[in-house]
């Protein structure tokens, strides 16, 4: 029995003479196809990759470091699906360059799905399906493949459910995400270099092309779906009600974060006092602001807290703060010389600023020592203030060392009225 006797029991017929012919051609075509495409990857990977990196920065970096299959695949399947159209192929042929260009398309879309973070029980499916799907349009085209996928399902009412509006809402789901995310890498980035805004300002745009890149991708969803919305009009209606109450913390600390970013009243990089948290402003998201305190804690708050409770700024007009820093000295000291002294200790600070000047104030006439203030004004209270009283402090020390300036401590006098005969004391008198 012969190999073609075989194949042919299978259902399997090997091509003959012109068509063999053919099948030669177009599998050196595909393969020559590859090899274009391969040197051509990396040849101008390096390039690419550079200007993406400039436009879509780190946020895109996922896909930098996939450019050389990115472009080889994407190269090859374009060249693929441009050489089985150009040529009325037949039988078998037209069976090979579908598997070289489904091949070459799943695995770009793999490679751009993982670039984009997605996992891979998302990336390797929906590669799988796309596989699927353009060899079964080389074999006899989509409609077979369609009417058994439509055939698996139930109905509901007037609409039918089956895998085949599964398959296509995931897919739209899953392409969807896929552009949303490069859509906001791409679009963040750009804002981000435009000099013109501050950084409040570009905050603020970001967040806002955000919101309607996600607004657009909703509607293009729907679209393709085919889903009807006027069919939902009762049920979204209390549905959003419901969603409405349930999430009324959350749009108001979304709406809050807006009018944050666009009154400018607090941030990024300010510092602020709210309640006991004290710490620079690191981001205004869309439900909390987060603020880093410097022991390298990070408080999350609410953006409707502050919109509604007290908040200290100590960066909204001005950068400059003013710090106090607290001094006794003894009563029989020279209080000229010791105030000399701690402007000099706060002169000599490396963060104090000579402008405004550092000033000593005399406070009050203490029970043990004559109460002073150092006032100094710094310009970086996201570093802290606690470092600034310490190094004031700590060269004050050695100054009043150096000239015999003393710093009261606290006494306490026991006078005893009497003592214990046992204790083999006399009756003391009475004061």
């Amino acid at each position: 029995m012969t190999k073609q006797s075989v194949l042919a029991g299978w259902g399997i017929s090997l091509p003959q003479g012109q068509a063999a012919v053919e099948v030669a051609i177009s599998a050196g075509i595909a393969i020559a196809i590859m090899v274009l495409a391969w040197l051509f990857g990396r040849w101008t990977c390096p390039r690419v990759q550079q200007l993406w990196l400039e436009k879509a920065g780190v946020h895109g970096e996922g896909l930098g470091q996939r450019m050389a299959p990115l472009l080889r695949y994407g190269l090859s399947a374009l060249l693929l699906a441009l050489a089985a159209n150009l040529w009325p192929w037949t039988g078998h042929a037209a069976l090979v360059l579908g598997i070289f260009l489904a091949a070459s398309t799943a695995m770009l879309v793999s490679h751009l799905l993982r670039g984009l973070h997605m996992p891979r029980w998302i990336s390797i499916p929906v590669a799988v399906l796309v596989l699927a799907a353009i060899i079964s349009s080389n074999v006899g085209g989509f409609v077979p493949l369609t009417d058994a996928l439509e055939r698996i399902g139930f109905n509901a009412g007037k609409r039918r459910f089956s895998l085949l509006s599964l398959l296509t809402i995931t897919i739209t789901i899953v392409a969807l995400f896929a552009g949303v995310r490069l859509a906001n890498r791409v679009v963040g980035h750009s804002i981000s270099r435009v000099k013109e805004l501050d950084p409040t300002q570009r905050l603020l745009a970001q967040k806002l092309a955000a919101i309607a890149i996600i607004v657009v991708a909703f509607f293009v969803g729907i679209d393709i779906a085919g889903i009807d919305l006027t069919t939902f009009a009762v049920f979204s209606g209390a549905l959003g009600l419901a969603v409405g109450f349930g999430l009324q913390k959350t749009f108001g600390n979304l709406i809050a974060g807006i009018i944050l970013l666009m009154d400018r009243s607090i941030k990024p990089g300010d510092v602020i006092v709210i309640g006991d948290s004290i710490g620079a402003v690191n981001k205004i998201g869309v439900r909390a602001v987060s603020i880093i305190t410097r022991d390298g804690k990070e408080h999350l708050i609410p953006n409707e807290n502050l919109m509604t409770q007290e908040v200290e700024n100590w960066s909204y007009s001005d950068r400059n703060v003013r710090v106090r820093i607290p001094v006794g000295v003894a009563y029989s000291c020279d209080i000229k010389l010791a105030q000399q002294l701690m402007l000099q200790a706060a002169s000599d600070s490396p963060r104090v600023l000579r402008s405004p000047k550092p000033n000593v104030w005399l406070t009050a006439f203490g029970a043990s020592s004559m109460e002073h203030e150092i006032l100094v004004w710094i310009s970086d209270p996201e570093s802290g203030i606690g470092g600034v009283k310490s190094d004031v402090l700590g060269r004050l020390w050695d100054l009043f060392k150096e000239h015999g300036i003393q710093v009261p401590f606290q006494q306490h006098d026991v006078h005893i009225r009497s003592m214990p005969e046992s204790a083999g004391g006399k009756q003391a008198p009475a004061n």
